[in-house]
């Protein structure tokens, strides 16, 4: 069994051994799980508004997963991209609403924006890591409670008292009458084409160019990397910045497309959280993050149908989505698995 193939099916087994517990689980709460994967399929794929749903969930999951994947390609590991996509939020959303431009400035300066936000965020952890070998997980996980606060905070200050931003402007907006009326006046938008448009982008820096062969061998040695005369530090905090720069364009999606402004939270997104498995499903291959984005968004949407079509409640439904992730971030122990079981089938 090759490699690609065994990387191949450990997505693919723990994607089943999720479902299959999942429906364990139903079974035990006195639901059926026929009925209820029925709903979530339904959910996905039950019309063309839920499609077009379905598609704009998925953005934000691919740049939250790039993030994830991006860091822990160069040796990081990046906990705060729920931060990060906060506030590129907050920042899509402010210059969205403060400035009239004509579109062809104003949108791409309002995903600038919420870029540069996400990676300023992502450069104070990348510095105390550089520089005093601060873990960036603490720092990272402190930086999300900080963003959510200081965000909430923001909303107030430019939106005279109130909890949340106005609208932003129609040139600023990701919004697409043409893909609305494809699916049945859905809030797809074309911030799916910006995703995947930076897909391609992580994987020309990584793979192709100087910078990225740097970035991965720090990540893979940073001793031998510095002994090669590569700048440790700096690309260090060059792999935060540019894992903050991903995760900023994730809160964008919400700002400029699905909701068009910004409203104060008790709580965090979770998507920031999701990436990290999306990343994991994905192998952190730009590539297979489309995959686990795909699988991700296509079940957050999707479960909302379960409660209403099969009578399995939202908690059960947490559960199933809780137990998918649970078998993605265990896949090493599936890994292991497979690769033992070639080995016995060559001894023999």
């Amino acid at each position: 069994m090759s490699n690609r193939v065994l990387n191949l099916l450990v997505p693919i087994i723990s994607i089943i051994l999720g479902l299959l517990v999942g429906a364990v689980v139903m079974l035990l709460s006195g639901h059926d799980p026929v009925a209820g994967y029925t709903a979530l399929w339904n959910g996905i794929f039950g019309s063309s508004y839920s499609i077009g749903e379905t598609i704009r969930q998925i953005s934000p999951y691919i740049l939250a997963g790039l993030a994830v994947a991006f860091a822990f390609r160069t040796g990081l590991f990046n906990i705060g991209v729920e931060g990060q996509l906060i506030v590129g939020w907050f920042a899509a959303a402010y210059v969205g609403m403060a400035f009239e431009l004509p579109k062809i400035i104003h949108l791409p300066l309002a995903l600038l924006a919420a870029a540069a936000a996400g990676a300023l965020w992502g450069l104070i952890p990348g510095i105390l890591k550089a520089k005093l070998h601060v873990h960036e997980v603490i720092v990272t996980i402190m930086m999300n409670y900080i963003a959510l606060h200081t965000v909430n905070a923001l909303i107030k200050a430019v939106s005279d008292g109130s909890y949340k931003t106005e609208k932003i402007h129609e040139t600023a907006s990701l919004r697409s009458e043409f893909l609305a009326n494809l699916t049945d006046f859905s809030t797809l938008h074309y911030g799916i084409l910006v995703a995947l448009a930076m897909v391609a982008v992580m994987w020309f820096m990584l793979e192709k160019t100087k910078m990225g062969y740097e970035l991965k061998s720090v990540g893979f040695n940073e001793h031998a990397s510095q002994y090669a005369g590569m700048n440790v530090k700096k690309n260090i905090v060059l792999s935060m910045v540019i894992s903050g720069a991903f995760a900023g364009l994730a809160g964008a999606m919400e700002a400029l497309g699905t909701f068009g402004n910004m409203v104060s939270r008790g709580a965090f997104t979770g998507i920031g959280f999701d990436g990290i498995a999306v990343a994991l499903l994905g192998a952190n291959t730009p590539l297979g993050i489309i995959f686990g984005a795909t699988l991700f968004g296509s079940l957050k949407y999707g479960a909302n149908n379960m409660p209403n079509e099969a009578g399995v409640p939202i908690e059960i439904v947490s559960i199933v989505i809780a137990l998918i992730i649970f078998f993605v971030a265990s896949g090493y122990i599936i890994r292991v698995l497979l690769s033992k079981m070639k080995k016995k089938k060559e001894a023999k």
